[in-house]
């Protein structure tokens, strides 16, 4: 068997950061991660999250996307640089392309996508120029002839289906639920562990390289109305449902304060416009190159709610 692949994850500490982590280790791969040392000492909650690197034998290295010194020095100790940065160092993964260019020895980029796809989406303002930088870094990853996969997962359980889309909820609803548009664009939404699982395996895989990884598991392929109609099933009651039409939704968005201008402007995306029925023109499906992977399936997502 080939050895596997050395990765460092930058935004190891972010929401899907440390299920890449967590998923790299799994598979066996030797596991860097990039952490800020004011991190460690600032932030309890990343702290923990750091501590349990540690105890998975993830090898720490200190240092930031600022410091392309020490950038440059991590990364020529891997072969495959996986960013999962948040909204905030979305545009300094332009200092990461730099480096990776420097170190010259990395076998794969991984650029902070986790989502739609950049080149197909139609989202509407203020999250434009959000997904516009997200573009401007695949460009800049081409532009400098470094080996990458480009990676859309669509929408996070823990986000979307934790909640079933409603805003300010950490559990599906009992009583009403507040249904974007008509209900009946089909959305695609998966578990974060998966997500992180299908990323891994596609880092050595020669079919993903240079190519966008589409991640579209069968039965995740739902409609707000099916999933509300799943959650009804399985607590046995009827919810009273409340339509937001589309052009009410686009005048919340105009009026809303950040960031809850942002978040409406990504759901009209994901439940209002859709992006399942996008004509794919290039790239290749994670559940057709990887059917070994026993996704969790949105019915059995919601079991844990009932």
């Amino acid at each position: 068997m080939a050895e596997k692949s050395k990765i460092l994850v930058i935004g190891g500490t972010g929401h899907i950061g440390k299920f890449i982590v967590e998923a790299s280790v799994k598979l066996g791969h030797p596991t860097f991660a990039l952490v800020r040392e004011s991190t460690v000492s600032n932030n309890p909650e990343k702290s923990k999250i750091i501590n349990s690197f540690n105890g998975h034998g993830v090898t720490l290295l200190y240092g930031d996307v600022h410091d392309h010194k020490g950038l440059v020095k991590a990364i020529k100790q891997v072969d495959v640089v996986i960013s999962t940065v948040g909204a905030e160092l979305m545009a300094e993964q332009h200092k990461i392309v730099s480096a990776i260019k420097e170190a010259g020895n990395v076998k794969r980029f991984l650029p902070s996508e986790f989502g739609g796809d950049v080149d197909l989406s139609q989202v509407v303002e203020p999250a434009t120029d959000y997904i516009e930088l997200k573009r401007k870094i695949r460009r800049a990853v081409e532009a400098e002839g470094i080996p990458y996969t480009f990676i859309v997962s669509n929408g996070f359980a823990q986000y979307f289906l934790a909640s079933l889309g409603q805003l300010n909820a950490k559990v599906p609803p009992r009583d009403k639920v507040v249904i974007l548009g008509d209900g009946n664009t089909r959305v695609i939404l998966l578990a974060e562990e998966d997500i992180a699982t299908y990323t891994i395996k596609a880092v050595d895989d020669q079919r993903t390289l240079n190519k966008i990884l589409y991640m579209r598991p069968p039965a995740n392929v739902l409609s707000f109305n099916d999933m509300v109609a799943l959650w009804e099933k399985k607590i046995g009651k009827t919810l009273d449902k409340i339509n937001i039409p589309e052009d009410q939704l686009l005048k919340n968005i105009q009026e809303a304060p950040s960031p809850l201008n942002f978040i409406l402007a990504i759901n009209h995306n994901a439940f209002v416009q859709g992006n399942f029925d996008i004509e794919v023109p290039s790239g290749v499906e994670a559940c057709q190159l990887y059917p070994e992977v026993k996704y969790t399936t949105v019915d059995k997502y919601l079991d844990q709610f009932v």
